[in-house]
């Protein structure tokens, strides 16, 4: 059966692969594991009680609307009050400009579905979000990378490859997953400056914006489109699309999250949505809005970042005391990871192996490019949002242990880790 089936497949399938990250998170559920791999929020901090609430609220108040079908673009309290939010950051967005979708991961496909023909080139960070490049990658995207150092994109090296006239650019500006690192205010500018230059659209993907632990704000690439370009029609003007999400600030479970883009993208991208799912669940947007309400968003935040900035600081605490020297690491100044280069000739696949001995796991950096080299097989990616500030410790202690091995002795015999 298995054997006709698969004769009978669409040839887009061929171009999909499952989710490494997901892969190895199945060799960390042994309860002796200690995990930096995955990128989860604390359960500690999701706001059980005030869902509780709300859902009974909801259900006595707005059962039956609750429970009914809803409008493909979303719950319309939902997006005003997501516009009202962004507008604090210069985001000036009306409901019509917002569409919700079923997490982040179906607002990558949309786009996708919407703007990527088989062959069109992508313009990617490298590395970049894993989830990004299978969304894509569904489509026929034929990727081509620049380079990040510790103040993002390197905007110096853009140009060139502009010239190859990507269809679009896919650029995480604020604490970048997997490397932590955030675009700086200048090359923001050069960003949007050298995209209006070559009209190439960007896809802003900004998950952890709130999740700051220092430093200022850095304006939206959105916001510099129209202010820098000199648009005054006070909503987004074209050239960027925005996504952002309620899985890092209220919990991951309810599968929310929302694209920010003129009216007319917006009605086209409903379309689209329409034949995936016809809409986000409407119980799950309803409960979000009342839970988020009334400024207990803006509260709850607070307390997120005060969890994370005791896990990252005792992270790189961590890292500090047990790492040996030829080891280098982003400093995020918010988000939920952070990266570790490794000296020339190590492999983090082979490392993988020797970490799980030690009952520790990471992701290896070369899964989040679109075409790993042997030089980008070097890094690992940290989560530090997940485990507990004790944990954090004990982990990169076990992580040092095989890191100090791996220098004295690097193994190429080993069974990598595919990516």
């Amino acid at each position: 059966m298995s054997t006709v089936w698969k004769s009978r497949y669409a040839l887009r399938t061929l171009r999909t692969k499952g989710s490494t990250i997901r892969e190895l998170l199945k060799l960390t559920q042994r309860p002796e594991i200690i995990s930096f791999g995955g990128g989860l929020p604390a359960p500690e901090v999701f706001p059980v009680e005030r869902f509780e609430e709300a859902c009974r609220r909801v259900l006595e108040k707005h059962g039956a609307q609750a429970l009914q079908y809803g409008a493909t673009e979303g719950y319309e309290p939902l997006r005003e009050t997501i516009a009202q939010n962004m507008a604090r950051y210069g985001v000036l967005a009306k409901a019509e400009n917002v569409l919700i979708t079923t997490g982040s991961q179906q607002a990558l496909d949309l786009i996708g579905k919407l703007l990527i023909n088989s062959g069109d080139r992508v313009l990617v960070e490298a590395p970049t979000y894993l989830g990004a490049l299978q969304a894509f990658n569904v489509y026929g995207a034929q990727f081509i990378s620049v380079p990040l150092d510790d103040d993002g994109l390197r905007t110096d090296l853009l140009e060139s490859t502009l010239r190859l006239s990507p269809k679009l650019m896919y650029i995480l500006p604020n604490f970048q997953n997997p490397a932590g690192v955030t675009l700086s205010e200048e090359r923001r500018h050069q960003l949007i400056f050298l995209a209006d230059r070559y009209g190439i659209p960007i896809i802003e993907d900004d998950p952890y914006g709130q999740l700051r632990y220092e430093g200022e704000h850095l304006t939206p690439l959105v916001v510099l489109d129209y202010k820098t370009l000199r648009h005054h029609d006070g909503r987004p003007p074209g050239n960027v699309l925005y996504l952002s999400t309620f899985s890092k600030t209220l919990a991951p479970g309810i599968r929310l999250a929302w694209i920010v883009a003129p009216s007319d993208v917006i009605t086209r991208l409903a379309l689209l949505k329409q034949a995936a799912d016809l809409h986000t669940a409407t119980f799950n947007q309803i409960v979000a809005y009342e839970v988020a309400k009334d400024g207990f968003l803006d509260q709850h935040v607070k307390l997120i970042r005060q969890v994370y900035r005791e896990r990252r600081d005792v992270m790189l605490h961590a890292l500090e005391e047990f790492f040996p020297s030829e080891v280098t690491w982003t400093h995020p100044q918010g988000g939920l990871f952070l990266w570790v280069t490794m000296p020339e000739g190590i492999d983090c696949r082979l490392l993988f192996r020797a970490a799980l001995a030690e009952h520790v796991a990471f992701v290896p950096g070369d899964c989040f490019y679109a075409n790993a080299t042997p030089e980008e097989c070097r890094h690992m990616r940290l989560n530090f949002s997940f485990s507990e500030p004790e944990q954090i410790r004990e982990g990169i202690r076990r992580l040092s242990v095989a890191v100090k091995a791996h220098i004295r002795t690097p193994r190429t015999s080993l069974e990598a880790v595919g990516c």
